[in-house]
């Protein structure tokens, strides 16, 4: 089992960290669908990602398609989930890169302003994860996966609102995986979707072993694989 031919939603892909996974799946001959709120860098992505999409002779493994959408409004994301079920499209992995950085000051410098702007990453997972959970455990290996951070483990003072929120997305993640085994276990069927947490301590220094992390998440057993947090170094 492979990437290859698998269908894989990236939630905020217009980051140049969206552009390297969305490469990389294509060269792994996977269907990537581009998601995010500018039409212009969406398009700019599709470019970059598979620029022989459109050669006469076929080049190239993978496809992409991009939809412009804003990832933390529910209404929207449904709306998204709906035009990809009425074109045919069934997603088999989901993989939510909505995030940034603010922090330092130590505690006090923990504004309110800079956690209601991180916390947009949480909510581009919790939207994200409920819209497509059944295409996830509809496929024969699905596969859901957040980036998330060392400082997890290890939180400071000056990223107390970004740690906060990184933990959050985790214990989301894991609740996602738990759905994912229940529903296996009430079915009496194998388990073949997967829910896993990518910790890094800088996503722009692992950028590439991130991309391939991801790639790889179709060569493990679900059950194997279902409730990890990896450390990508």
């Amino acid at each position: 089992m492979t990437a290859a031919g698998r269908t894989v939603l990236l939630a905020g892909a217009t980051s140049p960290s969206g552009l390297t996974l969305a490469r990389a799946l294509v060269a792994a001959g996977a269907r990537v669908i581009a998601v995010g709120r500018d039409q212009e860098k969406l398009d700019a992505l599709a470019a970059a990602a598979h620029p022989a999409a459109d050669a006469p002779d076929g080049t190239g493994s993978g496809s992409i398609r991009v939809e412009r959408c804003s990832l933390t409004n529910e209404a929207e994301v449904a709306a998204l989930a709906d035009r990809l079920a009425a074109d045919g499209e069934h997603v088999d992995g989901l993989v939510p890169l909505v995030g940034g950085w603010r922090g330092g000051g130590g505690l006090a410098g923990q504004t309110e302003e800079d956690y209601r702007a991180l916390e947009q990453s949480f909510t581009a997972v919790r939207v994200t994860s409920r819209a497509f959970d059944a295409d996830l455990r509809a496929s024969d290996a699905g596969r859901f996966a957040i980036v998330s951070s060392t400082a997890v483990a290890r939180p400071l003072a000056g990223g107390a609102n970004y740690a906060a929120v990184k933990a959050a997305s985790e214990a989301w993640t894991r609740a996602v995986a738990q759905g994912f085994a229940k529903a296996a276990r009430d079915a009496g069927e194998p388990l073949r979707a997967a829910a896993v947490a990518l910790r890094v301590r800088s996503l722009d220094d692992v950028v590439d072993a991130v991309a391939a992390r991801v790639v790889a998440l179709w060569d493990e057993d679900a059950a194997a694989l279902n409730d990890r947090i990896v450390d990508v170094a």
